[in-house]
């Protein structure tokens, strides 16, 4: 009679020596990765080096790709798509697993660098959903790149290396904050407020015009090292980061800390799956790492552009076969995390149908918010065709959504690519304190999600 129940179980309550092994040793390889790639630029540059070691090579639009070749194709810097080519035609569709390598954080603004009682501030934009009162008080780093009016472009690393100095944003004390904790979070924290302090000696000039002394020293630190002016800040990408370390969480390390977990770690597996693909698989597969999603994907580098169709839209042109066809015949994992139930905020979750910490890759049948509103929904066709593959697989699986449902939401890049009339759901790790400064992830969850994109890749 048991057998008529759905009843999922901890890895670990099965897990043998060998496969918490290769759980321990695959968490490693992702520590790594996320300690060194903190923006979108450098996962970029981490995905070509890692694609380049196995084979792959940059992709020429136009040209024909032949079964067996390992492609990829960079999106300006900051997007990646990788693709093994199959035997079968792609008149039979690809397997595409699709992640972002965004993450929420600090924009500097155009006009970032100004002066206020002689300490020197960056003034950010924060970008994407974060709880502002959680970047005060942090150690940060600033990543980026600047690009000059003649064509050069530098790229900056402050804080990352040791000795590095490293920035913060300065909060009130508790002595002084009463009025400030009367306030909701929304009002006590603004964005304004997120102002990055720089310096705070100021510049020897014995220039009596110069009113703002301690913003000229910055400046000419940054000019010695970076050769820039202030007015090379305009067209600069500069990010501000959170500096935690990477590290593993709890007595038992079954966790992973750090910083862009959302969803560099669903990136990881999706990557690190297609690199180690043997031989000519069956059918074309796919990895998008796309850039963006974390504001609605816009942009010329987020899903919502045609470079995307225009990379695959190139393959099938060069087997004669017509890009829309190929999509209706596509799958996809939409890659991308969810959230894992919390039992210190358990007023927000239908633990039923939350996904939990160490019980697999979370399937989610629809995101978006409250209604459904924004959500690709897939079908329960689509589900059933998951549910076999990872059976066959041996992949742990659990369900998942995003909260009660008319808590909240979010989205995901299932909805563009069902657009594209490619069949599409929802599956990742699930995340405590997603969008935080500092997530968790357990490295259960994660090593789970790479069998599932290993499988997705057979299809």
């Amino acid at each position: 009679m048991s057998d008529l129940l759905h009843s999922p179980k901890n890895i670990y309550e099965t897990a043998d020596e060998r496969l918490r092994a290769d759980i321990a040793t695959y968490g490693e390889g992702y520590k790594n990765f996320i300690q060194n790639a903190r923006t979108e630029r450098e996962c970029t540059l981490r995905v070509i080096e890692l694609a380049r070691a196995r084979g792959f090579r940059e992709y020429v639009h136009g040209e024909k790709a032949i079964p067996g070749d390992k492609i990829y194709s960079v999106n300006r810097g900051k997007a990646v798509t990788l693709a093994v080519i199959g035997s079968e035609s792609l008149a039979n569709g690809v397997n595409i697993a699709g992640a972002h390598i965004d993450s929420p954080r600090l924009d500097l603004k155009a006009n970032p660098l100004y002066e206020d009682s002689e300490i020197a501030y960056f003034k950010t934009h924060y970008y994407g959903g974060i709880k502002k009162y959680q970047w005060h008080s942090i150690p940060l780093e600033i990543r980026g790149v600047i690009c000059k009016a003649d064509g050069s472009k530098v790229t900056v690393s402050i804080g990352s290396e040791p000795g590095d100095p490293r920035f913060v944003i300065s909060d009130i004390l508790p002595h002084l904050g009463q009025e400030q904790s009367k306030k909701v979070l929304a009002d006590a924290f603004p964005g304004e407020g997120l102002n990055i302090i720089v310096g705070s000696i100021p510049d020897n000039t014995k220039d009596d015009k110069v009113k703002d002394k301690t913003k000229l020293a910055v400046l000419r630190l940054f000019n010695e090292k970076y050769g820039i002016t202030e007015e090379d800040f305009i067209s600069a990408e500069l990010e501000a980061v959170p500096a935690h370390e990477v590290r593993d969480i709890g007595f038992d390390r079954s966790l992973i800390g750090g910083y862009g977990s959302d969803d560099r770690v669903c990136s990881y597996t999706a990557l690190t799956a297609i690199l180690e693909i043997e031989g000519t698989p069956k059918r074309t597969a796919v990895c998008l790492l796309a850039d963006k999603e974390e504001i609605g994907s816009e942009s010329v580098t987020g899903l919502q552009s045609r470079a995307f169709d225009r990379f695959v839209g190139s393959l099938t042109r060069s087997q004669g076969v017509n890009l829309d066809d190929c999509f209706a015949e596509s799958f996809c994992l939409s890659a991308d995390v969810c959230n894992a139930f919390d039992p210190n905020f358990p007023e927000v979750s239908d633990k039923r149908n939350n996904a939990k910490l160490n019980y697999g890759v979370s399937l989610m049948k629809f995101t978006g918010q409250r209604g459904k509103s924004g959500s690709s929904d897939a079908s329960a066709e689509t589900i059933a065709k998951v549910r076999g593959l990872f059976a066959a697989n041996n992949v742990t699986w659990q369900i998942g959504e995003l909260g009660k449902v008319d808590q909240g939401g979010g989205g995901t890049l299932a909805v563009y690519f069902a657009q594209r009339n490619i069949e599409t759901i929802d599956a990742g790790v699930p995340v405590l304190s997603m969008h935080a400064p500092y997530e968790l992830i357990s490295k259960a969850d994660l090593y789970s999600t790479y069998t599932a994109m290993k499988a997705l890749y057979t299809l």
